[in-house]
């Protein structure tokens, strides 16, 4: 039995259809269901015995500690944040109550609850805690010291300090994953690629910050899932592990290449789709570049990433073509 918060959102709902997907193993989902998560990432399972629901919070301590009672969960792994740079800036209490005091909570009940060396809290972080990274330097590693320059990203680092420090000083048996910028199925449309395509299929503005000139490094979702679950089993207590694609894009040429995926499979009569980017002003602090370096995942754990950025793409916008009503609708309402 796993305990997945956050299993409503984006890559969470990817990681439990896929963990369900692939064997018998139940799974409970703990989401509070804020704008972001939606019962409709997790349809496909509404008849599943396999699969149970819980619409709360990961600060809700008395909640927590009852799925903890109720269900034995082996590993609790933890995606539930709020997660948007943007939403950061305008509004940082909601990133600290839940990134950082709410990842406090979870981990006080987990270690009142751990009894023996096989339980695993997995935390699932991101490359925005190491700053941002010059053009030619080298990739993050695990090691990389930490600077992190949005109210977002400094949650998050804050978020992983304590799960190591729980480690450390309790032997809570703590993994620790920091990813790239994730795409595929069910993403919110505030981030670039599910925004892309949702303005160009409406024929609004397509916007870029600044120069269009920001450097992320891509990586499918179903592959991050993947590497998610060898960590999972076979990751050391203790450790970091950085998850990328090894897909560097600038924004300005994510943009055009789905411009160019919408041209090919849903042409619009107005023109090239291209024709509809509109540049707007940069966003305060917005990093450079981002890059990972997952050779000690690959090394130790043998991952590797199956889909290439443009295989991945191509896959994200025929998905996104075939549930836009549904999908969309969701994101507006």
């Amino acid at each position: 039995m796993l305990l997945v918060t956050g299993g409503a959102g984006f890559i969470g709902s990817n990681f439990v259809l896929a963990a369900l997907a692939e064997g018998g193993e139940p799974v409970v989902t703990l989401d509070k269901l804020s704008y972001a998560g939606s019962l409709l990432n997790l349809e496909a399972l509404r008849d599943d015995p396999r699969h149970v629901f819980v619409r709360g919070d990961i600060g809700d301590r008395a909640l927590v500690r009852e799925l903890l009672r109720a269900h034995q969960p082996r590993a609790i792994v933890h995606f539930a944040a709020e997660s948007h740079v943007d939403r950061s800036i305008s509004g940082p209490a909601d990133f600290v109550q839940t990134n950082v005091v709410g990842t406090w909570a979870l981990l006080e009940e987990a270690r009142a609850y751990a009894s023996d060396g096989s339980f695993r809290f997995l935390h699932i972080s991101t490359d925005e805690v190491y700053g941002s990274l010059e053009p030619g330097a080298p990739a993050f590693t695990e090691e990389h010291p930490f600077r992190p320059n949005s109210p977002y990203a400094a949650s998050k680092a804050a978020a992983d300090h304590l799960v190591r420090a729980y480690g450390h000083t309790y032997g809570l048996p703590v993994l620790i994953t920091n990813c790239s910028n994730n795409y595929g199925p069910r993403q919110y449309p505030e981030k670039l690629i599910p925004l892309v395509i949702r303005n160009a299929l409406a024929g609004k503005p397509l916007p870029l910050y600044g120069d269009g000139g920001n450097v992320r490094d891509w990586l499918y979702v179903a592959d991050h899932c993947e590497a998610l679950r060898l960590v999972l089993a076979r990751g050391r207590p203790g450790e970091t592990y950085n998850i990328g694609g090894g897909a560097e894009r600038a924004n300005h040429d994510v943009v055009r290449a789905l411009c160019a995926l919408l041209d090919r499979e849903r042409p619009r009569r107005a023109g090239a789709y291209a024709e509809l980017i509109a540049y707007v002003q940069d966003r305060p602090g917005h990093d450079r570049r981002y890059a990972m370096d997952s050779s000690k995942l690959r090394r130790e754990l043998g991952w590797r990433p199956k889909e290439s950025f443009e295989s991945g793409l191509e896959k994200t916008v025929r998905w996104y073509l075939a549930n836009v009503e549904r999908h969309f609708a969701h994101a507006a309402a």
